[in-house]
């Protein structure tokens, strides 16, 4: 009878061992984190996740020649050109930025549904620097304008390139997805989409 007793003991502390350690280690109910805060906190990751190109190119430039209202004009204008035959050529090296425009993403952006959450990133912006100590302006007697002239059609040529150009563009996307991703985990979520078209539901 003692033996039993002391079977029954044994039996009862290790169920209410079991007990206390269920209720301590099992997993907390997931709450969702407020709205504004995780837009905030993406908007900071998605700073930092600009890529970054380096790119150069050797351009030409030969400037057309500006009309007037008066003919004689247009012909003395015409005829300096042809005479003075203005031209430059440059190497010019630039930076070129891939991002996305999180000032435009908010809580309409995200759909949470319990512990998954859908994401719509906004559109991508790229913008492209010039670097003016590293450019080589080379063969010109361009006057300062048109040497500035030629500077910005190699500055929107570079950055009508970069927008053209589809394997930089994807590399931008998957590396800001792969942080946001990653945050988004950390902040309890155990389902991140990237999707092009938020799901009908009530936003996060």
């Amino acid at each position: 009878m003692a033996n039993l007793s002391r079977v029954l003991s044994v039996l009862a502390a290790a169920a209410v061992g079991a007990l206390v350690a269920w209720v301590f280690l099992r997993p907390a109910a997931f709450r969702q984190p407020d709205s504004a805060v995780v837009v905030e906190q993406m908007r900071e990751v998605a700073r930092l996740e600009t890529l970054e190109v380096a790119l150069y190119k050797k351009v030409t430039f030969t400037p057309e020649p500006e009309s007037t209202d008066a003919l004689w004009k247009d012909v003395l204008l015409w005829a300096s050109y042809t005479l003075k035959n203005p031209h430059g050529r440059a190497i010019v090296f630039a930076d070129a930025h891939l991002g996305f425009d999180f000032q435009r993403f908010d809580a309409s952006h995200l759909r949470a549904t319990g512990t998954r959450v859908d994401v719509l990133l906004p559109p991508m912006v790229v913008t492209v620097a010039l670097r003016p100590g590293e450019t080589e302006v080379i063969d010109s007697n361009l006057d300062s304008a048109q040497t500035a002239q030629l500077l910005e059609k190699a500055r929107l040529a570079f950055e009508r390139e970069v927008r053209q150009d589809a394997r930089l563009k994807d590399k931008a996307r998957q590396s800001a997805e792969r942080s946001l991703r990653g945050l988004l985990l950390t902040l309890g979520f155990r389902e991140v989409h990237f999707v092009e078209r938020l799901p009908l539901g009530t936003a996060g």
